[in-house]
């Protein structure tokens, strides 16, 4: 189970972290904000994405987007998501599982500036009903992430 894969990443590499498993889903950002009872924000989704060299996953906050002109000055190509049946294989995780924790050889991993306004995220923890409560730092720190910034502006609302 890649939960366990998870487990014994963050015992030998991040013994302050750990997975914590719900019986509800986690899958999507909504379903995992509500069984934390966080904000969507707080989660961190990650996406999988072919680029021209491999894999890349990008950890960014559940209520961010990818905006389309900062990844392809940032990377040289348009975002393109991976298939639903590439996910498995290319990063050793099921789909709503996806997490940056001891991914597949060559998978390059990126956490987005949008996690930085959250004292804490929860990124997927191996599988579809788990998840792992850490700082942004200590998560990109961890996962040995490059940080980018290829999420749209969060729009504010004008009272």
């Amino acid at each position: 189970m890649s939960v366990d894969r998870v487990k014994e990443f963050l015992a030998q590499h991040a013994k302050d972290l750990e997975v914590t498993e719900l019986k509800e889903s986690t899958a999507t950002v909504v379903e995992a904000a509500q069984a934390f009872g966080v904000e969507p924000g707080q989660i961190a989704k990650t996406l999988s994405l072919r680029l021209e060299e491999g894999v890349a996953l990008i950890v960014m906050a559940g209520d961010a987007k990818i905006q389309n002109g900062k990844f392809k000055r940032l990377f040289g190509i348009k975002p393109r998501m991976l298939k639903g049946e590439e996910v498995e294989p290319l990063t050793g995780f099921r789909p709503g599982g996806v997490c940056p924790f001891t991914t597949r050889e060559g998978v390059k991993i990126f956490c987005d500036e949008s996690l930085k306004a959250h004292d804490y995220v929860l990124p997927a923890g191996g599988n579809a009903n788990s998840g792992v409560r850490v700082t942004p730092a200590r998560l990109a720190e961890v996962c040995q992430a490059d940080w980018v910034d290829v999420a749209k502006e969060m729009e504010t609302e004008s009272a």
